[in-house]
């Protein structure tokens, strides 16, 4: 019983991170169709349902595009921001994102006493 259990156990992890991987792939392949100036129904058209995450804003989507943490979790470093202005794209990618200056600061990893 335990061998079966142990057995479904690893079908579904391998099912799971393959289907993780194929997203992010797909998702970096489908924003180079990304023209400028697309809505946002023509946006979804190509690369589907935006993430709805704890960050995401009316006017910025993210995308999920790559696996940085093995966490199960997508984190706003592991995705592509998408940009709209009056419901038109705008621009995409962290690049476009930072120019715009929409990011407050960069990360500042915390100082811990004792952990170097």
């Amino acid at each position: 019983m335990k061998k079966i259990v142990w057995i479904v156990c690893a079908g579904l992890l391998t099912v799971l991170l393959n289907g993780c991987g194929t997203s992010a792939g797909e998702n970096f392949e489908n924003s180079s169709r990304l023209r400028v100036g697309m809505t946002k129904e023509q946006v979804k058209e190509i690369m589907g349902e935006p993430l709805q995450e704890n960050f995401s804003k009316p006017d910025v989507w993210y995308y999920y595009i790559e696996t940085r943490w093995h966490d199960g979790q997508n984190t706003i470093d592991e995705c592509m921001p998408v940009v709209f202005k009056n419901n038109k794209l705008a621009g995409w990618g962290n690049a476009y994102y930072k120019q715009l200056k929409l990011v407050k600061k960069s990360y500042e990893k915390p100082e811990i006493e004792g952990l170097k």
